[in-house]
């Protein structure tokens, strides 16, 4: 039962919009609530809402706040509306609650649950009851990140309609960067809803495989024989990982690729007992992932093409600072390496038990983890004549993820090259693997579904890693390229910012150990508002230019 509480120390609100200010709830162990100044019609008002984040529990007090109530995580990205706890950005699922602000005897109070403010969070206001004339259904073929976008979206916003997800992973949608970053195997342990909850938002959930798709009739087909009939498809289907087409790794057990809790539970199966020697093909984000999840209790070495690991993406120095933060760890690199075959073991000739590379070097191996990049999972789609697949198996869509020549069908995640708006992309198409950016896809497709006549609003990616200390990154460098990197701090000390410049213009951030500045830079780079790379190169604090929509 809701009862009221007082504010410890609180006397005055005083907050000006885009201040915020944690504080101390009497009455309750540990309990903070986070006053928050907004600007409202015109006037200053100061809100109290939850005070940590409902992803992963960050402190909002070190996020960021716009002077309208737009408030970011310091960690992640998700966004909420500080006026309403509303999530405006994933990967938060839960809304923040908001608590009723009253002054009396000198004193400031908020009227709530005492669960509700020790738990920070508010589950969505689902309308979920179908309208009974309802001929509308959407159609959601994928069960991960990006479905579940689409179906809290739709009914956060009141979507009426019948609402199905068809999905062959055999597990409802996870926390799917554990993955890689822990390698945890039980998929109840990564599940973000569980089956009531699908439930209680009359969400149908079909386990199954779609295999055809009849877009002039709206009805897609099953494996097992079913049809189904939608309004609205949203094809979430994922990516594929790709294999080596090289002499041993098709026919040699204990080689792995990484993407399902199956597959991680068939790595940690193979590891077993400590101490294996584990060759890891790739040093892009799922090869240093698992690289760091695996190192200590094991002989690990990574074999990457480029000169340093994650250089594409991230660049030589701060790549290499990460490689002898990883190093330190025992990790073990052979960069700039191609690699030629995979052996059996000697004791096991149905297993693999070593990797040459294209020098000759020979690494033994008990396993070997596969992170070569992945392809879109569109196999269901390629003899189908109504679509035409983009060269890397991509399906071309709008900035509302419709899909280009396809009525009513929407394509998300990774299998979705997207016109990218954010700074220096042009409109240039982009297909982005992250979970994060799978479910802001699937909350803009929501969006549209329920207001077709509304503007798309671009989002800008947000990515994390696991890698020594965590990663943080914004932005995007496919669509534009990047031709300097402004270095501020020390890569291999894991306390650094790295700012990502095409001419200019700042097009993409990364840091570790320096939150939240990823996600001012984000936010700046939102709104248009990023400084430039001479203002960066001549010293200019980024927390000094205000976040103001």
């Amino acid at each position: 039962m809701a009862q009221e509480y007082k504010l410890k120390g609180v006397t005055s609100l005083s907050l000006k919009p885009g201040q915020k200010q944690e504080v101390e709830v009497e009455g309750i162990q540990d309990a903070k609530v986070l006053l928050v100044g907004l600007q409202s019609g015109g006037k200053a008002e100061v809100q109290a809402i939850g005070a940590k984040c409902t992803h992963y529990g960050a402190p909002l007090a070190k996020g960021v706040l716009s002077t309208t109530g737009r408030i970011t995580c310091p960690w992640h990205g998700a966004c909420f509306n500080a006026k309403t706890g509303d999530v405006e950005d994933s990967p938060a699922l839960d809304a923040l609650p908001v608590f009723p602000l009253t002054q009396h005897d000198g004193a400031f109070y908020i009227t709530a649950e005492e669960a509700a403010i020790k738990g920070s969070r508010r589950k969505p206001n689902f309308q979920c009851s179908v309208a009974s004339d309802s001929h509308e259904r959407v159609v959601v073929v994928g069960g991960g990140s990006g479905a579940l976008g689409v179906v809290e979206g739709l009914r956060e916003k009141g979507y009426r309609g019948h609402l199905t997800v068809i999905s062959k992973e055999g597990y409802l949608p996870i926390d799917r960067p554990k993955l890689s970053k822990a390698l945890i195997t039980d998929a109840s342990k990564l599940a973000w809803r569980d089956k009531s909850w699908f439930d209680s938002g009359a969400v149908e959930w079909v386990d199954g495989e779609v295999n055809d798709i009849d877009f002039s009739g709206k009805q897609v087909t099953t494996a097992s024989g079913s049809k189904i009939a939608y309004s609205k498809l949203v094809l979430a289907t994922g990516a594929t990982p790709r294999l080596l087409p090289l002499q041993g790794f098709k026919e040699l057990g204990n080689i792995f690729t990484l993407r399902t809790v199956h597959d991680a539970k068939k790595i940690v199966d193979a590891i077993g007992d400590k101490g294996k020697k584990i060759v890891i093909i790739g040093s892009s984000f799922i090869g240093m992932e698992i690289a760091n999840a695996t190192g200590g209790d094991n002989s690990v070495t990574v074999v990457g093409m480029e000169k340093v690991p994650l250089e594409r993406v991230l660049g030589e120095q701060v790549g290499a600072g990460i490689q002898k933060a990883l190093e330190g760890k025992g990790i073990k690199f052979y960069l700039s390496a191609g690699v030629d075959k995979a052996e059996p073991s000697s004791s096991d000739s149905s297993k693999v038990g070593a990797v040459y590379l294209k020098d000759g070097t020979k690494l033994d191996a008990d396993l070997v983890i596969l992170g070569v990049g992945v392809a879109p999972e569109t196999s269901y789609l390629k003899n189908n004549s109504a679509v035409q697949l983009q060269k890397d198996g991509s399906l071309q869509t709008d900035a509302h993820f419709a899909v280009t020549g396809l009525s009513d069908v929407y394509a998300i995640g990774d299998i979705a090259s997207y016109p990218y708006q954010g700074p220096g992309g042009n409109g240039a198409l982009v297909r982005i693997e992250h979970w994060n950016v799978a479910q802001n896809a699937g909350r803009a497709v929501a969006s549209h579904i329920v207001n077709p006549a509304a503007p798309s609003e671009p989002f800008i990616p947000v990515f994390w890693s696991a890698l020594g200390a965590q990663l943080r990154y914004s932005g995007n460098t496919i669509a534009s390229g990047w031709d300097d990197v402004i270095l501020d701090g020390d890569a291999a000390a894991g306390k650094f910012v790295a700012y990502y410049t095409k001419g200019e213009t700042v097009v993409a951030v990364a840091s570790q150990g320096r939150d939240p500045t990823v996600m001012q830079v984000s936010e700046l780079l939102r709104l248009g508002k990023a400084p430039t790379k001479s203002q960066l190169q001549n010293g200019v604090d980024v927390f000094s230019i205000d976040v103001v929509n």
